[in-house]
């Protein structure tokens, strides 16, 4: 099986020796192995070759006529930094693998080679390369998630505020971001992260509100072993892990009076001791800190530091909440709508007036986060082509649980078509029982209905409906066998 697949991959191998029978041995070899093959006998023809073509993996010996292996690895190593090396040698010797380690080999291997020692060494080496490349494409991936470019907006204010941020990220000045939650203060502390030079470093997220005081301090700055009962070894501290980089604190303004001391001084100093040390550490970061608190109040109250938060606010920028950007509704919806498509592998087109009017109408407390979170459900409910208003969350229709009329075919436009989910659904028997029903039992036809349809989505998988429902595995088990869904499994 593995035969296969290497031959399937096709691994370019470049064998960089002067010694012409083991060079012509091993080449072969490594071809009725499933790799192409490379074949170089001095390091000039080596570096001809390197400049010239591409290849996965490099095989070199220490020691050339030509020249010296190990200064063919450094120069190989600074022009491309992602290509393994394997170097070989016939003097065994531990100054000799020191040296070619340091010098960027991934590994040094000893002549005579043994095949399988070969084999071995190799497949280790294009593992650590694909990781490495997976990396890289994931971290590219994420960076354009969170380029300005990617943000969705037509609003005035938002657009100022990605002005802001083109002309501020290179900066060195602490930027204090507020805004109610889940208008999107994180993506925009990344944004700014993602279009400075910081962008290659460390970016450093802590939400400051879901840890203890003394915990949060140990998180910040790190601990040494024995500075508290449960501290067993030392620890490094977030704002370290951000050095040259950047480091996101949110929801500052639960920070204690005793932690934000600690906090001026490292944003001023850029230094301070871990937990129960005393040398001190130096860092160079660039901080970031967003509240959904009114600072100055919380100053008059006592509750905020008024020198820390004049340190913090250097550069503000204030987020808007979404019911004061309507226009900027459907623009996300639809935004949204193709992210969870994608996603879910749903082909759903886009939305009917009435779902797009109730949309816009309604208040969004949860802000962008809220929107975002009603389109996954939609798009994972509706059975149409496009999503009505009987899929969106009774929270922004308003109709709890009673069942929407079809939508005439006159009031659909470029977002339309209809999707309803009522008691009597046909996924179900179960009906109400009496004229007047109670909450809880008006409340099961349209929860049965969800239920189901999200289980047919998944094929039955009832791990992944669980946690598409936002509920856990038990509580789901309990309510098919009170809905009566269990026998239909």
């Amino acid at each position: 099986m593995a035969t296969t697949q290497r031959k399937e991959t096709k691994a370019r191998i470049l064998v960089a020796d002067d010694d012409r029978w083991l060079l012509e041995s091993m080449g072969d070899w490594l071809a009725s192995e499933g790799y192409s093959v490379q074949k170089a006998g001095s390091v000039a023809e080596t570096t001809k070759l390197l400049a010239r073509e591409s290849f996965d993996l490099l095989l070199c010996d220490v020691r050339f006529d030509d020249g010296d292996g190990l200064n063919l690895l450094r120069k190989a190593r600074k022009r491309f930094p992602e290509l393994p090396i394997l170097m070989m040698t016939g003097y065994a010797g531990p100054d000799a693998a020191r040296e070619s380690i340091a010098a960027g080999a991934f590994e040094m291997l000893t002549k005579p080679i043994i095949d399988d020692e070969l084999q071995t060494a190799i497949q280790r080496a294009l593992k650590q390369k694909s990781i490495t490349e997976e990396n890289a494409r994931l971290k590219e991936a994420l960076d354009q998630r969170f380029r300005l470019e990617s943000f969705v907006s037509h609003d005035l204010r938002m657009l100022k505020i990605f002005e802001m941020i083109e002309n501020v990220a290179d900066s060195r000045a602490t930027i204090l971001i507020t805004g109610e939650n889940g208008t999107g203060k994180s993506m925009i502390a990344r944004a700014i992260h993602t279009k400075s030079t910081r962008r290659d470093a460390p970016f450093v997220e802590v939400a400051c509100g879901a840890l203890p005081d003394t915990l949060l301090e140990s998180e910040l700055f790190g601990h040494m072993a024995g500075s508290f009962t449960g501290a067993t070894q030392n620890k490094i501290g977030r704002f370290q892990q951000s050095d040259k980089g950047s480091i996101f604190l949110d929801e500052i303004g639960t920070a204690s009076q005793a932690l934000q001391v600690k906090l001026l001084r490292v944003l001023q100093e850029l230094q301070f001791e871990p937990l129960g040390g005393t040398e001190t550490v130096s860092v160079d970061v660039r901080a970031i800190l967003a509240t959904n608190e009114n600072l100055e109040s919380a100053i008059a109250q006592g509750r905020f530091r008024r020198d820390l938060f004049y340190r913090i606010n250097v550069i503000h920028i204030e987020l808007p909440s979404l019911r004061e950007r309507p226009d900027d509704i459907p623009l996300l919806a639809n935004h949204f709508l193709r992210c969870a498509c994608t996603e879910y592998s749903r082909d759903v087109q886009g939305f009917s007036t009435s779902a797009m009017n109730a949309m816009l109408t309604y208040a969004w407390p949860g802000n962008i986060r809220e929107l975002e979170n009603a389109i996954q459900r939609s798009v994972l409910l509706t059975k149409s082509k496009n999503i009505d208003i009987d899929v969106l969350p009774p929270s922004i229709h308003g109709r709890g649980h009673t069942t929407v009329q079809p939508t005439h075919s006159n009031e659909i436009h470029s977002f339309s078509s209809l999707s309803s989910i009522s008691p009597n659904d046909s996924f179900g028997k179960k009906r109400l029982s009496t004229a007047n029903p109670t909450l809880s039992e008006a409340l099961e036809g349209p929860e049965r209905c969800i239920i189901l349809q999200v289980l047919k989505a998944n094929d039955w998988n009832r791990n992944i409906t669980a946690d598409q429902l936002g509920i856990n595995r038990t509580t789901l088990y309990k309510k098919m066998k009170k809905l009566g869904i269990e026998t239909l499994a």
